[in-house]
C-alpha cells in the first residue's frame, strides 16, 4: 500500500497569490462590510449577493464535512452556482431566498445568521430543519459533482483517480492491503 503525503505545501506562487488577498480583505472587514474578511472573495460573486456565496460554502462544508479539505475547495464547488445564477433567475431566487430563510431560523433560533453560529452541531440541526426542501436538495445533489469531481482535492482522500485507461485495478493495486490475513 503507498504512503500519501496528506499535508498541504505551499509554494512562493501561492503564498504570494494568498497574501494579495489579505490586505484588500482586511480593509473590507475594517469598513463593516456585512461579511468577514477570510469570505471576501465572495465579493467578486457576478449575479449572487456575497452573503448568499459565503453562507453557500459554509452550507457545503457543513453537508460535506472533510477537516483535512481546505476552502478553497469548497469555494470552487460553489462558484458555478453563481455562473449558473446569472443566466437563471429561478435559480437565482431560489438561493438568494433560501439562505434569506436559513438566515431567519438561525436568528430566531440562536439570535445570529447563520454565517455567525460556531458550533457545527447547531448549524447542522438548522440544516436538518430545510433537508427536505428544494433549495437544499438542488445545493446537496449538485455538490456531490462540483466538489467530489475537483482532480485537485482527489489525492487528500487516497484517490488515485481512473484506472480503466490503464488496464483497471486488478493488476494495480486493489488487493494491497497489508493489514488483512491472507
Amino acid at each position: 500500500m503507498r504512503d500519501i503525503d496528506k499535508r498541504l505545501s505551499v509554494g512562493r506562487r501561492g503564498f504570494l497569490r494568498g497574501s494579495a488577498t489579505a490586505l484588500p480583505a482586511a480593509a473590507l472587514a475594517a469598513t463593516g462590510m456585512g461579511i468577514s474578511a477570510t469570505a471576501a472573495w465572495a465579493q467578486s460573486a457576478r449575479s449572487l449577493q456575497p452573503q448568499t456565496m459565503a453562507t453557500l460554502v459554509r452550507m457545503a462544508r457543513d453537508i460535506y464535512p472533510h477537516d483535512r479539505v481546505p476552502d478553497a475547495f469548497y469555494i470552487k464547488a460553489v462558484l458555478p452556482f453563481d455562473a449558473a445564477a446569472e443566466s437563471d433567475g429561478v435559480l437565482r431566487d431560489m438561493l438568494e431566498s433560501g439562505v434569506r430563510l436559513l438566515d431567519q431560523a438561525a436568528r430566531a433560533q440562536f439570535g445570529t445568521s447563520y454565517l455567525g453560529i460556531g458550533s457545527e452541531a447547531d448549524r447542522v440541526t438548522l440544516l436538518r430543519a430545510i433537508d427536505t426542501s428544494p433549495f437544499f436538495a438542488k445545493l446537496h445533489g449538485d455538490l456531490i459533482a462540483t466538489f467530489y469531481n475537483q482532480h485537485e482535492l482527489w489525492p487528500l482522500f487516497g484517490y488515485e483517480g481512473s484506472s480503466a485507461e490503464y488496464g483497471g485495478y486488478l493488476h494495480r493495486g486493489f488487493d494491497d492491503l497489508d493489514w488483512l490475513p491472507a
